[in-house]
């Protein structure tokens, strides 16, 4: 793969990582179902002034409408309630660690998606040295009545299977414009999660500067900017590819999590940081191949 990718991929974990820092500013006012609400409004208000700008123009085939609000209620609608909801409850530098699973699950999905990317033995290897972190990262909640906290994290777990699905999903919008699937599917989003608030959090009430900063720069550039970027990328790289993006999220999230949030991070809470990483390596095949041939 291109330099160029790679470090497009890199920049677009780091835009992620700071999504649970500001996903942990919103819920102090709002609730987790008008974060995604929020945040996949103004995402796709901002897409569509590119749209515009750009001079694009939709397609015309009825039938691509439908998937792309599949595409926006699984990648965008359900994953951005879940991860602010799993945030009311474990520090946000956590919840970005457990998003360092998501090639864990693409790899999963992927072998099961028809015409997806097969696991081969290394894939296999880091998908289960992913899980035994993510059980680390876990573990001070087992038997200390921490359910709650168990529950969050499943919720954030849950969230990143659904990344894996629309990973391997997207891949039939393969000829469309980029800014079309991000604009129609943040569209898509919208229309279902306003009412679903509106109906279960009541009218959204906002008096802090910071919530209003925090909405419109996960709106800005944790959204439209960066899904502008995973569909142009996602054709020309993989979905595995672009899935270690994940590699810098958590270190995006722990640093502000810790640095701007005050947050507490416990010694278990590195090893299991540094178990998912050895797990990342070993999808990622490059360090491990690199291993095999030297000594030949």
């Amino acid at each position: 793969m291109k330099f160029g990718y790679w470090a497009l991929i890199i920049g677009l974990g780091a835009v992620w990582g700071c999504s649970f820092m500001f996903n942990a500013v919103l819920i102090r006012e709002i609730s987790p179902l008008w974060v995604s609400a929020g945040r996949v409004t103004i995402g796709a208000a901002i897409c569509w002034v590119y749209f515009a700008a750009t001079r694009r123009t939709l397609p015309r085939d009825p039938k691509l409408y439908p998937q792309l609000l599949l595409l926006g209620i699984l990648n965008y609608a359900i994953p951005f309630a879940l991860f602010p909801f799993a945030e009311q409850h474990v520090a946000s530098s956590l919840i970005g660690v457990i998003n360092g699973l998501t090639p864990m699950t693409t790899v999963i999905i992927s072998q099961f998606w028809p015409g997806g990317e097969k696991a081969t033995w290394n894939k296999i290897i880091g998908v289960l040295i992913g899980f035994a972190g993510a059980m680390l990262l876990a573990s001070p909640s087992f038997g200390t009545g921490g359910s709650t906290e168990i529950i969050a994290l499943l919720a954030a777990l849950l969230a990143t299977c659904c990344y894996a699905l629309t990973l391997n999903y997207a891949r039939r919008f393969k000829g469309v414009d980029s800014a079309t699937i991000a604009s129609s599917s943040l569209t898509g989003a919208a229309l279902v999660m306003i009412p679903i608030a509106f109906l279960f959090s009541g009218m959204p009430v906002i008096t802090r500067v910071e919530t209003w900063g925090a909405l419109f720069g996960i709106g800005i550039f944790s959204t439209s900017f960066s899904f502008l970027l995973v569909y142009w990328l996602l054709p020309r790289v993989g979905a595995t590819n672009l899935s270690l993006n994940t590699f810098i999220t958590p270190i995006s999230a722990i640093l502000l999590g810790v640095l701007v949030l005050h947050e507490g991070f416990l010694p278990v809470h590195m090893a299991g940081i540094l178990v998912i990483f050895l797990g990342l390596v070993f999808i990622d095949g490059r360090l491990v191949k690199g291993l095999r041939r030297a000594p030949a």
